[in-house]
């Protein structure tokens, strides 16, 4: 009996060895991200990045950047006009008279009657409508912010308030309106044409600078400005 008492004396040791073995084992397959032979199934896995989907309703950036080269096509014949518009500004001082002679809105309204007068089809008629009636928008919403020299301001705001409720494309004339098509090449980048209408609404905008270049000797004149007065020069510092 004594024997056996000792046989279980020298195996308790052991028994508690190997439990403490197992319970570390146990303990190791519990820690997460452990790869010591322990159950995947227990073990978190970190969550697994999702690959971006592009949208296709956003623009890539190299495309905006392509929109942003869009450039009208000012004739060779009214570059001369540019040049001379701003120098009757700008260095001489002096100022359009407004209300013009001929406003933006009879210019529109004489091209759009001139084309409906070759027989076009009954599309491009409606095509024609629809260009007119855009480039009169773009001209009353950027005057006032794109297409003055600073000089210009002074009479700008007399105008507005002579005329509170009146389009500008009522006051002002074809100078600001060639002006026009210097800068909208820059905000047809804004536009959610694609490359095939940019390119027919491009043909209709260089269609009208042609009507405009061959009307040019009626509708550009020096004769159009006045020096500005002395009290006006004052405003305008």
């Amino acid at each position: 009996m004594r024997g056996a008492s000792a046989g279980k004396k020298t195996a308790g040791p052991q028994q508690k060895n190997l439990e403490s073995v197992r319970k570390t084992r146990k303990n190791k397959q519990k820690t997460p991200g452990n790869g010591d032979g322990g159950s995947t199934s227990e073990a978190p896995q970190p969550p697994r990045k999702k690959r971006a989907r592009a949208d296709p309703t956003v623009e890539s950036e190299e495309a905006f950047k392509n929109r942003m080269e869009v450039k009208v096509k000012i004739p060779e014949e009214l570059k001369p006009w540019l040049v001379e518009d701003w120098d009757l500004v700008t260095r001489q001082k002096q100022l359009f008279q407004l209300p013009a002679k001929k406003n933006v809105d009879a210019i529109l309204e004489e091209y759009a009657n001139c084309k409906k007068s070759q027989g076009n089809v009954d599309n491009k008629e409606y095509a024609v409508n629809e260009v007119v009636a855009g480039i009169k928008e773009y001209f009353n919403v950027m005057l006032g912010t794109q297409l003055l020299y600073k000089f210009e301001r002074p009479q700008y705001a007399e105008i507005l308030l002579a005329h509170p409720d009146a389009p500008m494309s009522q006051v002002y004339g074809a100078p600001h309106l060639l002006r026009l098509f210097v800068r909208i090449g820059a905000m047809l980048a804004y536009t959610p044409l694609d490359e095939k209408s940019l390119a027919l609404l491009l043909g209709y905008l260089h269609d009208f600078l042609k009507y405009l270049a061959k009307n040019s000797a009626s509708l550009f004149t020096a004769s159009d400005y006045k020096v500005a007065s002395a009290e006006y020069h004052r405003k305008a510092l």
